[in-house]
């Protein structure tokens, strides 16, 4: 048994090093008194200096933030009718929509991207803010709707019968039983959305204009020309501003608990 166990957490061990020492590297890294040369060639602060003090990244930065925002609070509120409606009520075509949600889900990006900037050219509209936050609604929308769908499916359908038995309409269901229930998948469609909004970057290179440049981009083209100590320098901060984020949430639950 305690062999078993020792292989258990070795092998787990080795799953998570192979996660993070990459991650470790690219701080360590971030400190390196060299622009280009991997040998380390001491300790500097410098890399860090040049990353605050370069105003279009941080403006790039801003709009990625603002487009991941925008775009998960609108996906959240249209995924979450959609599922509700697909949970809730019978109609034609419903197991037909239900499965295009899972085909837009495994469609490549690429030929994601490709499609908007086709439908974009044809009705004449020009690349920029609306056409990203139309894009990342789109393909975000999806993944909100099997998030919550996932937790509609555990909910006992008797509680609905039993409001509409005590007089309760449908707005009055939505808003005292769905809702509080859905919170939680709520909460988790959000935090997927605003991830893939601000991750993305094949469907983004498509649908975006020289006008709205955004950070996935930014660091792309960044690295095109070589990985920079400055690029270590903002991943290492988006890092620590995420690891900051996971352990609040956790602080949270545990003082909710």
């Amino acid at each position: 048994m305690k062999l078993k166990s020792l292989s258990a957490s070795s092998y787990l061990s080795l799953v998570y090093l192979f996660f993070y020492i990459p991650i470790i590297i690219l701080i360590v890294y971030s400190f390196n008194n060299t622009q280009y040369s991997l040998l380390w060639h001491g300790f500097t602060l410098r890399w860090y200096t040049e990353l605050f003090e370069d105003s279009d990244l941080w403006i790039a930065t801003w709009h990625s933030f603002f487009l991941g925002f925008a775009a998960a609070t609108i996906a959240t509120f249209v995924g979450m009718l959609a599922a509700v409606s697909l949970y809730r009520y019978r109609f034609l075509g419903r197991n037909f929509l239900n499965g295009l949600v899972f085909i837009l889900i495994l469609s490549p990006e690429i030929v994601t991207g490709a499609s908007f900037l086709i439908l974009y050219t044809l009705i004449k509209l020009e690349l920029g803010f609306f056409t990203l936050l139309l894009s990342h609604i789109s393909f975000c929308i999806p993944f909100v709707i099997v998030t919550l769908y996932s937790r509609l499916a555990s909910f006992d359908r008797n509680i609905f019968e039993a409001a509409k038995d005590l007089g309760a309409t449908d707005g009055v269901i939505f808003m005292r039983i769905f809702l509080p229930l859905l919170l939680p998948a709520l909460m988790a469609g959000w935090l997927l959305s605003f991830t893939l909004s601000l991750d993305d970057v094949i469907i983004s290179y498509f649908v975006s204009g020289p006008e709205f440049e955004i950070l996935p981009l930014r660091i792309y083209s960044m690295v095109r020309s070589g990985i920079k100590p400055e690029i270590n320098a903002l991943c290492s901060v988006l890092f620590g501003v995420t690891l900051l984020f996971i352990v609040l949430s956790q602080l949270a639950l545990r003082k909710k608990a």
